[in-house]
C-alpha cells in the first residue's frame, strides 16, 4: 500500500512538473518569440491582473516592462477637459416598455426601455445593456466605505431595488490585500458626497442634473458646480475615457491596441440619450477578453457620443432582475466591489 501511495505521488508531482514546464515554454515563446504583437499583448494582459502582473517579470527586466506598458497607453486628456453636453439631447419619455416583441393592435411598439444584446469579437463575447431613460442610472454603492469587504452588483442592486447593473469604480487593491468595501477616489450618489477631497483632481464619469453622462478630468467642487449627481472615479490605466464628443481616444502608436485583452466594464451614452452599459468576459476559452481600444470599438458601434470604462477583470459584472447576464471570470462566482451604476425600476 505504502509503495502504491508513493507511485500515485510521484505520477503527481511529475505531471504538475510537466504543466508549469509547459507553461512557462508556451509564455517564453510569447514573449521571446518573433510576434511583438504577442509579447505585447502578453505583458499588458499579465500587468492588469492584481493577482498575475509578477509574471511578466520572470522574462524581462522592469524597464522592458514599462516601455511596453506605456507604448499601449490610452490617451490621457489633460486637466480640464469635459464632455459636452450640448451634444446630448433627451427625447422625452413616454411610459415603459419591456417586451421588445410586444404589439399594440397589430403594430409593433417602440423600442423598450431596456434591451441587452450580445457583443461578439474575435477574442471575446459580452452583453450590452441599453437603457433608453438615462434618469433611471444612479450609482449604487455598499452601506458603508470601508476597510472590508464589499458586494456583489446582483447585492448592491437589490439594495436599492434595482432591476439591473453593472460594476462602478475601483477599489483599494495592493496585491496582498484588498479592500473591496473602499473605493478609490470620490463617488457621488443620488446628490450625495460619499467620498472624496473636494479639490483634489479625479478622472469622473457620472451623470448631471439633466441626465447627461459627462466625462472628464476634474476636481470634485468643479463635477458639483456643474451639476453632476452620481459619479465615480476610475484610474487612467485600468479605466479610461474611451470616447469624448464623439472622439475616440486611442493608443498614440496605431500598430498597438492599448491594453491586453482581459474582461471589460463601461459605459457610454447615445446622442438621444439612452445609456450603454457594457461588459466583456475575458480569461476563458471561448472569451480571452477585450482591450481598450476594442471597447472604442464597440461603444462606436452602438453609437456612443460618450464612454469611459470602469474597474474591469474579476469585478466586471452585469446584473438583470437579480441574474448575473455575463460570465464573470472567477471559481466563486462574481468579485465584490464598492460601487455599480445601477438602473432603477
Amino acid at each position: 500500500m505504502k509503495k502504491l501511495i508513493l507511485r500515485i505521488l510521484s505520477v503527481i508531482f511529475v505531471t504538475l512538473l510537466l504543466l508549469v514546464i509547459g507553461l512557462y515554454g508556451v509564455m517564453w515563446i510569447l514573449v521571446k518569440g518573433p510576434s511583438s504583437a504577442a509579447k505585447q499583448q502578453f505583458v499588458c494582459a499579465v500587468q492588469e491582473s492584481s493577482a498575475m502582473g509578477w509574471v511578466a517579470n520572470l522574462y524581462l527586466s522592469q524597464a522592458e516592462i514599462d516601455e511596453i506598458l506605456e507604448k499601449n497607453r490610452m490617451q490621457e486628456v489633460a486637466q480640464g477637459t469635459v464632455s459636452d453636453t450640448d451634444l446630448i439631447h433627451i427625447a422625452e419619455q413616454e411610459g415603459n416598455t419591456e417586451d421588445p416583441n410586444a404589439e399594440v393592435n397589430g403594430a409593433p411598439q417602440e423600442e423598450p426601455e431596456i434591451q441587452i444584446e450580445d457583443v461578439m469579437g474575435t477574442t471575446y463575447r459580452g452583453k450590452m445593456m441599453i437603457v433608453k431613460d438615462p434618469s433611471r442610472i444612479f450609482v449604487g454603492t455598499v452601506e458603508e466605505f470601508k476597510e472590508g469587504t464589499g458586494q456583489v452588483v446582483a447585492d448592491i442592486a437589490k439594495r436599492y431595488g434595482a432591476v439591473g447593473g453593472i460594476n462602478g469604480g475601483e477599489f483599494v487593491d495592493m496585491g496582498s490585500y484588498a479592500y473591496s468595501a473602499m473605493p478609490v477616489g470620490c463617488v457621488v450618489s443620488q446628490g450625495n458626497v460619499l467620498a472624496g477631497n473636494m479639490d483634489e483632481v479625479y478622472n469622473i464619469t457620472g451623470f448631471n442634473k439633466d441626465n447627461i453622462l459627462v466625462v472628464g478630468k476634474m476636481t470634485l467642487r468643479q463635477a458639483i458646480e456643474m451639476g453632476i449627481r452620481d459619479c465615480v472615479h476610475t484610474l487612467h490605466e485600468t479605466g479610461p475615457f474611451l470616447i469624448i464628443n464623439g472622439e475616440p481616444l486611442s493608443v498614440p502608436d496605431t500598430s498597438v491596441y492599448g491594453g491586453g485583452k482581459n474582461p471589460r466594464t463601461a459605459i457610454g451614452q447615445r446622442a438621444d440619450g439612452s445609456v450603454l452599459l457594457l461588459t466583456v468576459d475575458g480569461r476563458q476559452a471561448n472569451s480571452i477578453g477585450a482591450t481598450f481600444k476594442e471597447l472604442v470599438y464597440i461603444m462606436q458601434d452602438y453609437g456612443a457620443v460618450n464612454a469611459a470604462a470602469m474597474d474591469g477583470g474579476t469585478s466586471t459584472q452585469m446584473v438583470y432582475n437579480g441574474e448575473v447576464v455575463n460570465s464573470p471570470y472567477s471559481p466563486t462566482g462574481p468579485r465584490t466591489c464598492p460601487t455599480a451604476y445601477l438602473v432603477a425600476p
